[in-house]
């Protein structure tokens, strides 16, 4: 009997485009600022999920569970489809100017040297991190409609909400197999702080340059402005903060946050909405 909680985790193909209807340069509430974050997180999506599958790949058959083995193909054909989505939106990113291809290639860089001299067991740390990462944040998407309303376009919107939904589904896989395979408490809070610096240092540098290349983001009102407005950003809440730290604690789960409601509601949504495919 598998000691795994039973989820679905549905590999959705969406048809999205992101040229047409014409990509405004500032997607995210007309806001300068909001806008070179959400691309240079985009910048990091390609071959960051690349980076997750192999580290969940490399322990696959050492993985007993069945209901975890079935989770495991769900969450790599999820990522490699985000993958190849956010390709094609920093593609469109980059005609706008945004330099989502320099960030793509250190990004490649840094995890190939992470590839070489960090064991497998600490790959998959930051794996299991990374994605209480991105569960966290999806879930402030799915939640607040002021989150989703702030991308003024529909391509994107209908981007992000898709993505956070499949974060969503797959949200507990990563850690699930970390548990099986090594469960040391001291690994997994030792790495989610190594993850802290290096994420956090890794967006704001990607976004100082992204800034640095815009004239009007970087006019000084411009930037002060963005900057001041930040404390209203959906990622940047009290509640976010405290849902990052929970990882750190002894016997969390990402299940201890239940989100079947939420994703029955989005799961409708996806159905019903002109991006399925």
């Amino acid at each position: 009997m598998s000691s795994i909680t039973a989820r679905t985790i549905s590999v959705r193909r969406p048809d999205i485009d992101y040229v047409e209807p014409e990509l405004p340069k500032y997607f995210v509430a007309g806001d300068p600022i909001r806008s070179h974050i959400a691309a240079m997180l985009s910048a990091v999506f390609p071959e960051g999920e690349d980076f997750f599958v192999r580290s969940v790949r490399a322990y696959r058959e050492q993985i007993t569970d069945p209901e975890l083995k079935k989770q495991v193909s769900g969450f790599i054909g999820q990522e490699a489809l985000h993958g190849r989505e956010h390709r094609d939106f920093n593609d469109a990113l980059a005609e706008l100017g945004y330099p989502t291809r320099l960030v793509d290639r250190r990004v490649k860089l840094g995890l190939a040297v992470l590839n070489k001299v960090a064991p497998k067991r600490t790959q998959l740390a930051v794996t299991a991190a990374l994605e209480h990462y991105t569960a966290t944040l999806a879930e402030a998407i799915l939640t607040d409609e002021d989150a989703r309303t702030e991308f003024v376009s529909d391509e994107v919107r209908d981007l992000f909400t898709w993505h956070a939904l499949e974060e969503t589904e797959h949200k507990s896989v990563a850690f699930d197999v970390f548990e099986e395979v090594c469960g040391k408490r001291w690994v997994r809070v030792g790495t989610m702080w190594a993850v802290h610096f290096a994420f956090l240092a890794e967006m704001a540098l990607s976004v100082l340059l992204s800034v640095a290349k815009d004239p009007v983001a970087r006019r000084p009102t411009t930037f002060v402005r963005g900057v001041r407005n930040l404390k209203s950003h959906p990622f940047f809440t009290r509640t976010v903060v405290q849902r990052l730290r929970d990882y750190d604690r002894k016997g969390f789960h990402p299940d201890d946050h239940d989100t079947t409601e939420l994703l029955a509601t989005w799961r409708d949504w996806y159905e019903r909405a002109p991006i399925a495919g």
